[in-house]
């Protein structure tokens, strides 16, 4: 008999404490599972866009080893999904820089021009702005846009700073400025150190003789 009351009043006791921390426990662990089931989705999710970006990115090199107008609009189509539909993947600032490498080099310099651009303002990536700023001042100087060239070569980041005063010697002798870009390439050399372009750098120099 005592075995019994003693069983009951745990009995009570537990139904007790369930009337008091009963719906609080059921919201608890409603909000656990939610949370474990809303961050498997999410890791889902993000591993399908990597993938589907991952694939307009291989769509994309292999348009740049094609030939002829149709290559060129496969590599601007994919260009154009990664950056509407992927613009924080890492593919996507991969992308645009081969896309527009690419088109630099079939002369397609407008082409060219916008994916830097979209670069340089959309990416968080400090060094990949300053490649593209870098490229898209080479960009410009194809396109005789001198001043809008120099004006991508302002305030070079330290890592940097040798190859952006080596453009800026590029267009400044494109501009007769002679020696301006002398000033610009013995600048580079300073910062470039032993770097192998520093040996390019000292040709362009040699070149001008004593002009």
């Amino acid at each position: 008999m005592a075995y019994d009351l003693e069983e009951q009043e745990k009995l009570d006791a537990l139904r007790a404490w369930w009337d008091r921390y009963g719906t609080l426990c059921a919201i608890l662990i409603f909000v656990i599972v939610a949370g474990i089931v809303g961050w498997r989705g999410w890791q889902w999710y993000e591993g399908h866009q990597a993938g589907q970006a991952m694939g307009y990115f291989e769509a994309l090199e292999s348009a740049t080893a094609q030939e002829g107008d149709d290559a060129v609009a496969r590599i601007k189509a994919a260009s154009s999904t990664l950056r509407s539909d992927f613009s924080e993947s890492g593919y996507t600032s991969r992308g645009v820089l081969v896309a527009a490498s690419a088109l630099q080099e079939r002369k397609d310099l407008d082409g060219a021009r916008e994916q830097l651009e979209w670069l340089t303002r959309h990416s968080t990536d400090i060094a990949l702005v300053s490649l593209a700023k870098l490229r898209l001042a080479g960009v410009l100087l194809e396109q005789k846009q001198y001043d809008q060239a120099l004006a991508q070569l302002d305030n070079a980041p330290a890592a940097f700073a040798g190859l952006y005063a080596d453009r800026r010697g590029d267009i400044l002798l494109a501009q007769g400025k002679v020696a301006d870009a002398r000033s610009a390439w013995e600048s580079a050399l300073k910062e470039l150190g032993p770097d192998p372009v520093a040996q390019i750098v000292r040709l362009k120099i040699d070149a001008l003789g004593g002009a």
